[in-house]
């Protein structure tokens, strides 16, 4: 899931220097809101983690 992030990043990043605004705009929030995903489901499993006791 953070590889997609990433890679939806590098996309808003490319079409913001070639001028396509709406592009990179929906890009980056595609972006965005998989980084948040990533960084919930990876507190989640750490939560989960520690109850099970490792």
């Amino acid at each position: 899931m953070l590889h997609y992030a990433v890679v939806f990043f590098v996309i808003a990043l490319i079409a913001a220097l070639l001028g396509f605004t709406g592009i990179a705009a929906g890009a980056a929030d595609i972006a965005r809101i998989l980084f948040f995903l990533f960084i919930v489901i990876f507190l989640v499993s750490i939560v989960l983690g520690f109850l099970r006791g490792w």
